[in-house]
């Protein structure tokens, strides 16, 4: 294969990367310079003071939800369009439905997992 063959990709990246470059570059260049004050900083309330912490903080256990309802989003990516496109092929062929299944144990073990370890439990124990 020739070095030429790779030259559209190459000069897609570097279009991308100039893009990007000069995209930062223009925003430091024009982007507004404001003075920095404690009015103009805050969120606006409608004329009431600002209460207590502007951004609060998620818990651990947010992001582990988070992460585990990615993961069985996938799991629903992959196995319905299985069922609809080879569900009859799925159901008479045995070695095309055992992947099939060893993903479907895998998931499970995991969610075992989690339950053993509670980690679906939004009751948070109060620290005094």
């Amino acid at each position: 294969m020739e070095l030429s063959s790779y030259m559209p990709v190459l000069v897609q990246i570097l279009t991308a990367l100039g893009m990007g470059a000069a995209i930062v570059a223009a925003s430091h260049i024009f982007g507004q310079r404001a003075k920095r004050n404690k009015p103009g900083n805050s969120a606006y309330e409608c004329g009431v003071v600002p209460e207590g912490v502007p951004h609060p903080r998620f818990g651990a256990r947010f992001y582990v939800v988070a992460m585990l309802f990615v993961i069985f989003d996938i799991e629903v990516v992959f196995l319905i369009p299985l069922a609809v496109a080879y569900g009859d092929f799925v159901s008479r062929n045995f070695p095309i439905l055992m992947p099939s299944l060893f993903f479907i144990a895998v998931l499970a073990t995991g969610v075992l997992y989690e339950v053993k370890k509670d980690v679906l439990n939004w009751n948070i124990p109060k620290s005094n």
